[in-house]
């Protein structure tokens, strides 16, 4: 006779949400980054990731062809897809949607009893500027994808009470120059402990899926955790007919802990603030230009054009160290410079850089330690594709330090 016998649901470790916005010319080579979670979950059943895929891309047996513009929904553990739903397009730059996926990716690692949730965001990225890029150039600002994760995480909370405590981890940013002091910024006041993302444009199809295993084997050691995913990343190879290619020429995991993150934000501040006040003398703006023009921005690659914004994006912590070993300014400014730039550098769990990153004529990243900082060095590159909605400096970060100040000096 058979006897009643309770079945425990299995228990993962990470619960990991792909987020990919396929509706633009990325479709096809970040498609990668979903059979690398496949490929993932056969051999590590820690892991649950949760999928929405906006795309042309449907499979045909074992072919991926071309169709119709869609969003797949469905999971991926232990080598199987399953919960799948096919409906129209989503608009996947539309802060409710992202609100959405993040509410369900939450609802899922309850389900699943994951002890983390991470979120992966695959796609165009323009760093405070935004991205999540659709098919006619819209973005998504970078305060809506940090207010969107908040509202997903609020939206869980109330669904589901008795889980109310459970949170966004991590989130990898699959997208280029994300790594900025604006976006770490916003991430945290959403609630966010992580920001994986590299300060400059990166080769799609960018970040491996592979990180999520290595977030699943080093929970309870965050520097092990950082310095895997950075190494991950880093030594990752993509074809490209008879060589690889490195998809970043350097990556960052950042620690969003709210006092390391007040202790950058007042030491930026001090710094910014004492600038605006000695800038009217030009012993002092002049100096201060000369250091940040030394401090190549990214997109530091030979085919980019002269209007982009992000060469205004300046690492951060590079930029502070030149001002504090800049003998022409006081002793205060110096100080204030050396602050800034142990805050800064405080924040950093891992990093790895290229010295020498050939696919960008072999450009040099040595100095691209931790996130960036925007600082124009002449007027037309404070926001220069404003009319067009792509807007640096319209975000909560730049106004509490007084960016503005120091751009009025830089500038």
């Amino acid at each position: 006779m058979l006897q009643n016998v309770s079945v425990t649901q299995p228990r993962r470790t990470l619960e990991f949400g792909i987020y990919r916005d396929g509706d633009n010319n990325l479709d096809a080579i970040q498609e990668s980054t979903l059979s690398q979670a496949l490929h993932v979950s056969r051999h590590d059943s820690r892991i649950e990731f949760t999928v929405e895929d906006t795309t042309e891309l449907r499979a045909d047996g074992d072919a991926i062809r071309s169709g119709a513009l869609h969003t797949e929904q469905y999971t991926i553990a232990d080598g199987d897809v399953a919960h799948v739903r096919l409906s129209q397009a989503h608009d996947m730059s539309s802060e409710a949607n992202l609100a959405r996926f993040v509410a369900h990716t939450l609802d899922n690692a309850q389900r699943s009893g994951a002890k983390q949730t991470w979120i992966d965001l695959v796609d165009h990225g323009g760093g405070d500027g935004g991205g999540l890029e659709t098919g006619d150039g819209s973005v998504m600002a970078m305060p809506q994808i940090a207010r969107a994760i908040a509202d997903g995480v609020a939206m869980h909370a109330a669904a589901h009470p008795d889980d109310g405590n459970r949170h966004i981890d991590g989130i990898v940013a699959n997208q280029c120059l994300m790594d900025t002091m604006g976006f770490a910024d916003a991430l945290a006041h959403a609630g966010v402990k992580y920001l994986a993302a590299s300060p400059e444009t990166m080769l799609a199809p960018g970040v491996p899926s592979d990180v999520a295993h290595v977030i699943a084997s080093h929970l309870e050691d965050p520097q092990a955790m950082s310095k895997a995913i950075v190494n991950d990343v880093m030594r990752t190879k993509y074809d490209a007919g008879e060589f690889g290619f490195d998809p970043a020429a350097a990556f960052d995991v950042l620690d969003l802990d709210g006092a390391k993150m007040t202790r950058a934000e007042q030491a930026i501040k001090r710094l910014n603030d004492d600038v605006a006040d000695a800038a009217g003398d030009s012993s002092v703006r002049g100096p201060l230009r000369e250091d940040a023009r030394a401090i190549d921005g990214m997109a530091r690659f030979p085919q980019s054009t002269k209007d982009m914004p992000w060469r205004a994006d300046r690492p951060a912590i590079a930029f502070y160290d030149t001002v504090a070993a800049d003998g022409r300014l006081s002793a205060g400014l110096r100080g204030d410079a050396r602050a800034a730039s142990d805050a800064v550098r405080d924040l950093v769990l891992a990093h790895r850089e290229s010295d020498d990153f050939v696919p960008f004529g072999h450009a040099d990243y040595s100095d691209a330690i931790g996130p960036t900082v925007h600082l124009p060095t002449s007027k037309r590159q404070i926001d220069p594709w404003a009319q067009q909605g792509v807007t640096e400096t319209d975000n909560e970060f730049y106004k509490s330090v007084d960016q503005a100040a120091m751009t009025r000096a830089l500038t």
